[in-house]
């Protein structure tokens, strides 16, 4: 009698989908999506929601699956609920039952069909890159610290122009994928220089398994004079992914957003909510010496 009674209790319910922003700082995680080992973002968003409603099974749907270490600043999320909390509530009830390294900015109503992943026209991911030689331990949780020479960010933004596109990017995707081909299109680039801190940003329709780490990896290989443009360009247009051995750290990398064809969210709530860090004065290294391939 009691399982009847549910389960008509849940069939006379309206299922309302929910979309949420969230934010989390990543280097506690095993990354977004839950393992059988370590503690995923996805696991405990979907253990406080069902604390909340408890009425029916919970899945989380996130517009990008980071991987271990990763950051988010504008993570998008739905999941359905037919429970009674408003929407306007499930920002702040959500927040008092999760850890403060996972923070929800805004909840919002979205149609049935509406899907976080597979509605998304973009994702846009922020890598920092701290070109000085003395350590800073504020900025250490948030970037990769490369002291020994000052990077060439002309050269990389060459070499990033390159990328814009539909191609093939198979020397960026890491072992494991499931994905039926590698084949994205890069749809913004942007290099700035701030001092000692350089920013990249990368803006593509979908990412491969670990293909901006990869990425970054490549162009600070090309920054440090350590390969050439050409071998740069060969190593992606050529599929050597072999050649392509060195992944930036998860520190420095962070979703930024995701983007849809109709504004979803405030724009303080999700249109970029990292902030952008600087310094005063100039700690940069020596110039790289001439690439030797």
């Amino acid at each position: 009698m009691i399982v009847e009674s549910t389960i008509q209790k849940i069939d006379n319910l309206p299922l309302r989908r929910i979309a949420l922003s969230i934010q989390y700082e990543g280097s506690g995680f095993c990354g977004w999506q839950k393992q059988p080992k370590g503690i995923s973002v996805q696991g405990l968003l979907e253990e406080a929601i069902s604390i909340l409603d408890p009425i029916r099974p919970v899945n989380a749907i996130a517009a990008g699956r980071t991987d271990a270490g990763v950051h988010a600043a504008g993570q998008v999320v739905h999941f359905d609920s037919c429970g009674p909390i408003p929407v306007s509530r499930w920002a702040s009830a959500l927040n008092g039952r999760l850890p403060a390294q996972i923070r929800v900015r805004q909840a919002v109503l979205r149609p049935s069909k509406w899907h976080a992943c597979h509605s998304a026209t973009y994702r846009r991911y922020r890598y920092t890159i701290y070109n000085a030689c003395m350590p800073n331990l504020f900025l250490s949780p948030w970037s990769w610290h490369r002291f020994k020479f000052r990077l060439d960010e002309e050269l990389m933004r060459v070499a990033m122009e390159g990328l814009l596109g539909r191609h093939d990017f198979y020397a960026f995707q890491r072992s494991g994928s499931k994905r039926a081909h590698s084949w994205t299109t890069i749809q913004a680039v942007q290099l700035e220089r701030h001092g000692d801190l350089l920013v990249i940003e990368i803006q593509a329709s979908g990412f491969l398994y670990g293909m901006v780490r990869l990425l970054v990896g490549q162009l600070v290989a090309l920054g440090e004079h350590r390969i050439n443009l050409q071998t740069f360009e060969k190593r992606w247009k050529e599929r050597l992914r072999s050649e392509v051995k060195e992944a930036a750290p998860a520190r420095g990398l962070c979703l930024v957003r995701a983007g849809y064809e109709e504004a979803i969210f405030s724009e303080v709530a999700w249109f970029d909510s990292f902030p952008a860090y600087s310094l005063a004065g100039d700690d940069s290294p020596i110039p790289p010496p001439q690439s030797e391939s």
